[in-house]
């Protein structure tokens, strides 16, 4: 399900760019204040921790960075042997048991990996946007979708962490 209303905007890569940066900027002081205590606690219901989010954030990071990059490199990423995969969230999540990771470090590694892709999409062509991406099994969607939703994911989870 995407985290942004679905309808492609035109925005300039350099303002999504931006904006990505501004929000990374105002996340991270706010949670370089939370503590580990509170960073270690799951949420309501059993759900994941702030440490588990913010690690399935790195996660998001990670493999949309593939994405935004391979989606420059060829026509689309429909072509046979570039079709990217999907994620697993719940077994990333497990696997690298973000919940026994410091806080501290987690925050420094979120926050440096999102600068980055903030410079990469402002570096994405204009020409790009309408790369077919198809990623695992979804529907095809634009290379422009896809920067959206993930600039979309990351603040929907980010209102799940902050009190």
């Amino acid at each position: 399900m995407p985290y942004f209303d679905p309808s492609e905007t035109g925005e300039p890569f350099a303002r999504i760019a931006s904006r990505l940066s501004a929000d990374v900027t105002a996340a991270e002081t706010r949670l370089r204040a939370l503590s580990e205590r509170y960073a270690a606690e799951p949420r309501n219901g059993g759900k994941w921790s702030p440490k588990e989010i913010l690690g399935h954030l790195v996660d998001s990071a990670s493999n949309n960075h593939q994405r935004f990059v391979r989606a420059q490199l060829a026509p689309s990423l429909r072509v046979p042997g570039l079709r990217v995969p999907g994620y697993e969230q719940e077994r990333w999540v497990s696997v690298q048991r973000y919940q026994d990771q410091a806080w501290s470090d987690l925050v420094a590694l979120w926050s440096a990996y999102n600068r980055h892709l903030a410079h990469v999409i402002a570096a994405i062509p204009e020409e790009r946007r309408h790369v077919s991406c198809e990623i695992g099994g979804d529907a095809p969607v634009t290379l422009e979708y896809v920067v959206l939703d993930y600039v979309g994911h990351i603040q929907h989870h980010l209102r799940q962490i902050f009190p």
